[in-house]
């Protein structure tokens, strides 16, 4: 009796094991050689024909909690406004540090970086105030605009109807949001900005459209949207190298990053910018 159990334990044994080879299955070879047999055309091309090994990425530590990652310029931290100006007078920027690390609007006409930016992966954290004043486009707007050109609304809309191409997260007056995102007022919001520079030719004349991709709160509101050309609150777009939007406090031709003062007294904290 115990030669049958022996028996029956090998059969076992061997059977498991060669389960355990199929669930292994097929090498390398025999896949290639499958791969081959249904495309003879590609015989004798190595899948390592394809492969890419330089340059080799560089590394970079992403940042924790939305803090900027190893290669990011941080413009603002809550210590300093040592990054910004002052965008009617070039002075050093005076807006108010909070004792949360956050600063707020004053109102002086805006402020802008100090350096000036092409294309650029950018984040920024903003709050409208907790008591809600005015209605509509008077209530917890700002924006951010890109080389004095191309804004990115700011705006309480939550709960607060205005026109779709002016609410929060639209290419002002271009782009509404694929949807609204809002959180009420006094939260902290954030948005994740990709800004693709347009490109001119020798004569300033634009050849290729900038384009904008925006996350608001976490969901995807702009997708690689084309921008129409600077933003404008009367009339059209203007297209060209040479023109900045009307509104702005100066006729500069800088491509620096603007902050806009509306007379609201919206919130910022950890701004920062990664060069694309």
């Amino acid at each position: 009796m115990k030669y049958i159990f022996f028996i029956l334990s090998i059969t076992i044994i061997t059977a498991q094991e060669k389960k355990n080879k199929i669930d292994d299955g097929p090498t390398m070879e025999q896949m290639l050689e499958a791969y081959y047999t249904a495309f003879p055309e590609d015989r004798g091309i190595s899948p390592q024909d394809t492969e890419v090994w330089e340059p080799e990425p560089k590394i970079v530590t992403p940042g924790i909690s939305n803090l900027a990652p190893s290669d990011a310029i941080v413009l603002f931290d809550g210590s300093s406004l040592s990054k910004w100006k002052n965008s009617p007078t070039g002075k050093d920027a005076d807006w108010i540090i909070n004792n949360d690390g956050s600063m707020t609007v004053k109102v002086d006409g805006g402020i802008e970086t100090k350096e000036e930016f092409g294309s650029v992966q950018f984040h920024m954290e903003w709050k409208t105030p907790t008591k809600m004043e005015g209605k509509g486009q008077g209530r917890g707007n700002s924006g951010i605009t890109f080389q004095r050109r191309f804004e990115v609304q700011i705006l309480d809309s939550y709960n607060n109807r205005t026109y779709s191409n002016g609410q929060a997260a639209s290419i002002y007056k271009q782009h509404p949001p694929l949807v609204n995102s809002s959180k009420p007022p006094g939260e902290w919001q954030t948005y994740d900005i990709v800004f693709m520079e347009p490109k001119y030719n020798e004569k300033g004349e634009e050849i290729r459209a900038g384009t904008l991709t925006v996350f608001h709160n976490g969901v995807l509101v702009q997708n690689n949207v084309k921008i129409l050309g600077t933003t404008e609150f009367i009339g059209k777009p203007q297209k060209g190298r040479d023109k900045v939007s009307k509104y702005m406090p100066s006729r500069s031709l800088n491509k620096t990053i603007y902050i806009q003062d509306h007379g609201n007294p919206v919130s910022f904290r950890n701004i920062w910018l990664r060069k694309l």
